[in-house]
């Protein structure tokens, strides 16, 4: 799919759309092992690992919004500007 087929967001938006999918997809990753781990692969797991995910995801997109501006500080400090 290229840029042209649909419309992008301007990058003053990039802010939140990152921590949007970077939540997403982390939350399904950890909330898939997590309920596996816990119930082992049944049907059991595959019905309740999407109400662990929504549940996990709404409580990670808010969080990731908050500290990721203490993150890039902690980043900065860590590591050296490009030359």
């Amino acid at each position: 799919m290229t840029s042209s087929t649909f419309p992008r967001l301007p990058a003053r938006y990039a802010g939140v759309v990152m921590p949007f999918f970077l939540s997403i997809l982390m939350t399904f990753v950890v909330s898939g092992i997590s309920t596996v781990k816990a119930l082992g692969f049944t049907a059991e797991c595959l019905q309740t690992w999407p109400g662990a995910w929504a549940l996990s995801w709404l409580v990670a997109f808010p969080t990731l919004l908050l500290v990721l501006p203490i993150v890039r500080r902690l980043v900065a400090l860590v590591v050296a500007p490009p030359a």
